[in-house]
């Protein structure tokens, strides 16, 4: 990717109400320390902390009553 290109496409998107999108190669580490390395161009981090797939986002966010923050 090109200069001009990453920065008209920032690497960390935080979706209102979901997920925190990361676009290219990053290591998110869970909370037990174990460290998870993106495999797909845009990666889903959930931040509601309800996912069957943690650290990923699994869509439970969608379902939820009380919505996560988006601070």
């Amino acid at each position: 990717m090109s200069q001009a290109s990453n920065s008209d496409h920032p690497d960390i998107i935080l979706c209102p109400g979901g997920p925190m999108l990361l676009r290219g190669d990053h290591v998110v580490q869970d909370e037990d320390g174990t460290e998870h390395q993106t495999t797909r161009p845009v990666s889903a981090v959930c931040r509601c902390g309800k996912s069957q797939i943690k650290p990923w986002c699994d869509g439970t966010h969608k379902f939820l009553r009380i919505r996560p923050s988006t601070d």
